[in-house]
C-alpha cells in the first residue's frame, strides 16, 4: 500500500489518541498537558490556515460559535485582517513551516497558539503555545489524518471529547464500507455541506484534485440549485456531507447524477471519501503520495520580486 492509504486507515486509531488528550466536559478548552492555548468559552478567537488547514478552520469556526464558545472567524493566512483585534489566534500548519503562518504568527501581538505534526518549527518560535500531533503526521504530501485529527480534537474541545466518542467506530464503518465502480469511474464530482461541513466539502473537493487530478467542485448545499447543479448529469455524482436539505435529493435525481449520502459522523464520511481518491488516482496510473506540483509544505522566498 502507499504512504496515503496507510494513513487513511490509522485514522480511528489516531483519533482515539486525540480524543484521549481532552477531558469529556463540554467546553473546557485547554485541560490537558501539551494542550496550552486553546480557547477558552468566550474568547473572540481568529482560526488560520492554508490550504487543507483552511478548510479545517472553516469547519472550527462554525462549531465553536454555534456551540456557543463566542465569535469565531476562519481565514486563510494572506487574507488576514491584521487590524481586526481578536482574543487568541489559532493557527494550523502541519509542518509548521508554512511561510504565510509564520508571517502572521510574527506580525500578531494576539496571543496565538499552532496546531503542528513536527514540533519546534518556524511557526512555533513565533507562536506563545505549540500542540504537536506528532502521532497523526504524514509522509504522504497529501493530508489526510493530520488534518482530520485536527479537526477532531478542535472540535473537542469545543463540544466536549464525549459527544464525539462513536466518530472512530464510524471512521471504521467508513474504511470497510465498499467503493462501487461507479465512483471510481465518475467523470466529475461535486461536494456539498451544510453549516460546519461546508469546509469538509471544499477538503474533499481538494483532496480529489490533489489526489488523481479530478474535476471537482464544491459548494454549501442550499447554494448549489442557484446554477451549480447546471452540470449535473449521468455519470456525475453529488456527494453530500451532513443532513440534506429538504428537496435537494429530488432535484438531484431529476438530474440523472448519483446522490452520495452517509448516516457515518461527517467526519467520518470523509475517510470514505479519502479512499475514493486514493482508488481514482491508482485506477489512473497516479501515485497518490506525490501529486503532482506540490510539496509538503509551501516556504515561499520572501526575497523574490
Amino acid at each position: 500500500m502507499n504512504h496515503t492509504a496507510n494513513e487513511v486507515a490509522s485514522q480511528p486509531e489516531v483519533w482515539r489518541a486525540a480524543l484521549r488528550l481532552l477531558p469529556p466536559a463540554v467546553g473546557t478548552g485547554a485541560a490537558a498537558d501539551g494542550l496550552d492555548g486553546l480557547p477558552s468559552a468566550g474568547e473572540r478567537v481568529a482560526v488560520i490556515g492554508c490550504g487543507t488547514s483552511w478548510f479545517v478552520a472553516q469547519s472550527y469556526a462554525v462549531l465553536r460559535e454555534r456551540a456557543g464558545q463566542g465569535v469565531t472567524d476562519a481565514f486563510t493566512a494572506t487574507e488576514f485582517p491584521a487590524g481586526r483585534a481578536y482574543d487568541r489566534i489559532v493557527t494550523i500548519s502541519r509542518s509548521g513551516t508554512t511561510t504565510e503562518i509564520v508571517d502572521v504568527l510574527a506580525a500578531s501581538s494576539s496571543p496565538s497558539v499552532l496546531l503542528t505534526a513536527v514540533a519546534g518549527g518556524p511557526a512555533a518560535a513565533v507562536a506563545d503555545h505549540e500542540i504537536v500531533l506528532g502521532f497523526a503526521d504524514e509522509e504522504s504530501v497529501v493530508q489526510t489524518r493530520f488534518a482530520t485529527t485536527a479537526l477532531l480534537l478542535l472540535r473537542a474541545s469545543a463540544l466536549g471529547a464525549d459527544t464525539l466518542e462513536t466518530v472512530p467506530a464510524d471512521a471504521e464503518a467508513a474504511l470497510a464500507a465498499e467503493i462501487p465502480q461507479a465512483w471510481i469511474d465518475a467523470d466529475q464530482i461535486t461536494f456539498l455541506g451544510t453549516g460546519w461541513t461546508i469546509g469538509l466539502a471544499h477538503e474533499a473537493a481538494l483532496k480529489m484534485r490533489e489526489s488523481s487530478q479530478f474535476w471537482t467542485e464544491s459548494y454549501p448545499a442550499m447554494e448549489y440549485r442557484h446554477g451549480p447543479i447546471s452540470i449535473a448529469q449521468p455519470g456525475r455524482l453529488v456527494w453530500v456531507f451532513g443532513p440534506i436539505p429538504a428537496g435537494l435529493a429530488d432535484d438531484v435525481a431529476a438530474t440523472g447524477a448519483t446522490l452520495v449520502t452517509s448516516d457515518l459522523d461527517p467526519l467520518a464520511h470523509l475517510v470514505l471519501l479519502h479512499r475514493l481518491a486514493v482508488a481514482r488516482a491508482e485506477a489512473r496510473g497516479l501515485d497518490p503520495d506525490t501529486p503532482r506540483n506540490l510539496t509538503r509544505s509551501v516556504i515561499l522566498d520572501t526575497g523574490a520580486h
